[in-house]
């Protein structure tokens, strides 16, 4: 007889700040991988060691590097250390190292697998006809970050987006892209972040900004929530059921 395992599904858990409406900011910043999607290939994974290899002539591996929440230009510093390859050689061809792992990347982009995260487009939608401006804040690269979007079909729903190209560190990256946000918005526009990550917690918090963790990366519930973020979920899913739930209930 034939036995299935059902992988249990993480039962819904909410928590909100005192006095913290979640789809009552300005503008959001929504994190890419692990948040708005997920990536069942290793196409982005693979190019660093590829586009190195190619420019410099260097073995590299992201072996024992933290991925979660990093960014391209971090993690292809910190590769490249672990290797021994000396900081100025680096410095002198990052610009093509990056450009190689774009075009790699391009080349490769309809063999992508990507899986929208749960409640994804539901979520942009409702922040949406509340008249919200929505970004990307990510670690990608600019073109790898877009290609991911537009693959996974939400592009429609993004005006602007800040990316890692030139900024290694997360939260540098976080400021920029809100700066960003309130050019379109207005200098004194309500910022939120949306990400999976202890760095995004982090990232926004280190820029004044609060943010709506969700638990659909490697973080747990638990994790992200300990770290006090201004809203914590388990899926955006589940963040619109209560919110909706709430709704009803008041009316």
């Amino acid at each position: 007889m034939e036995t299935r395992i059902q992988e249990a599904i993480p039962k819904p858990q909410i928590a909100i700040a005192p006095g913290f409406m979640w789809d009552e900011q300005d503008a959001y910043l929504f994190d890419i991988d692990g948040t708005l999607l997920r990536s069942r290939d290793r196409i982005h994974v693979n190019s660093f060691a590829h586009s190195v290899q190619r420019i410099l002539g260097f073995e590299v591996s992201l072996e024992g590097i933290a991925l979660q929440g990093n960014t391209d230009t971090g993690i292809l510093r910190e590769a490249c250390e672990q290797a021994g390859i000396p900081a100025d050689v680096l410095q002198s061809q990052t610009a093509a190292i990056l450009e190689a792992m774009c075009d790699r990347v391009t080349a490769q982009r309809h063999e992508m697998e990507l899986v929208r995260m749960p409640g994804v487009e539901d979520a942009l939608r409702h922040l949406a006809a509340r008249g919200k401006l929505l970004g990307v804040a990510t670690g990608n690269l600019e073109v790898i970050g877009w290609l991911k979007v537009e693959h996974a079909g939400l592009r429609e729903w993004f005006r602007f987006g800040g990316f890692s190209d030139n900024f290694p560190v997360r939260s540098e990256l976080i400021g920029h892209a809100a700066q960003k946000a309130r050019e379109l918005a207005g200098p004194t526009a309500r910022v939120c972040v949306v990400g999976d990550t202890p760095r995004d917690i982090a990232a926004a918090h280190a820029n004044s900004l609060p943010v709506i963790a969700v638990a659909t990366g490697r973080s747990s519930f638990e994790e992200l929530q300990a770290l006090h973020p201004e809203a914590c979920a388990t899926t955006l899913a589940d963040l619109l059921v209560y919110t909706r739930g709430n709704d009803e209930s008041a009316t």
